[in-house]
């Protein structure tokens, strides 16, 4: 029988592999911030979410935080395409303001349930034993999946994160969409960060937990 030790460390594992791969590409694109952007700014999807379902499923939690998630990496394109920001500013107003919306939701409309800063923000991964599926946490089937859609991903797709992240004016002479292969990555950063949210949290209060979602992306 594994240990509650074994399930905590593959769980790391499989969140730093995963964020790894990605940060990879976010390092050469020079946008190491947006994994840090997108874990905070995920935090007002998560409140209107369960404001409107009045549930703590993960189903409707996931869905209101990756539509956040994308709406992140949306608004630092927008700041930095149209309103002609650097891209570390488009970044810091993006998720700022986001993550202080989901803050202000949650202590004024969640303060009676259990959905307050400690279990939103912080997360802890020691708790992913609590909730399993045929002995094994969920939270290792939903990583373990998400890690092999990644290295799908990039294996499928190498040919043009490669092209659009070296040389994209090269890339767009080629036919290749830079815009399009941009928001693609962002939207695996985005599902990669939603689905790391609930057992590794996504303030800095969390610790080594919390590194393990951000820091392996801006290394």
């Amino acid at each position: 029988m594994m240990t509650d030790a074994f399930w905590i460390i593959l769980t790391g594992s499989l969140v730093a592999i995963t964020s790894g791969l990605l940060g990879c590409f976010l390092i050469l694109r020079k946008m190491t911030m947006v994994g840090d952007a997108i874990s905070h700014a995920v935090l007002p999807g998560i409140a209107i979410a369960f404001l409107i379902s009045g549930s703590r499923s993960s189903v409707p939690m996931l869905i209101g935080a990756a539509a956040f998630g994308m709406l992140c990496t949306v608004l630092i394109e927008l700041f930095h395409k149209k309103a002609k920001l650097q891209e570390d500013a488009s970044i810091g107003i993006s998720f700022t303001w986001l993550f202080a919306l989901g803050v202000i939701l949650i202590t004024y409309f969640a303060d009676k349930v259990d959905l307050d800063q400690d279990c939103v923000l912080y997360g802890d991964i020691t708790f992913i034993n609590f909730e399993t599926w045929n002995g094994i946490p969920t939270a290792v089937w939903l990583l373990g999946a998400l890690f092999i859609l990644i290295i799908g991903f990039i294996t499928i797709g190498y040919k043009g994160l490669y092209l659009t992240t070296f040389d994209p004016d090269y890339a767009i002479t080629l036919g290749i969409s830079v815009t399009l292969w941009h928001y693609l990555l962002m939207g695996a950063v985005s599902l990669t960060t939603v689905l790391s949210f609930e057992s590794v949290g996504a303030g800095r209060g969390g610790g080594w937990g919390y590194f393990l979602v951000v820091a392996v992306l801006h290394l």
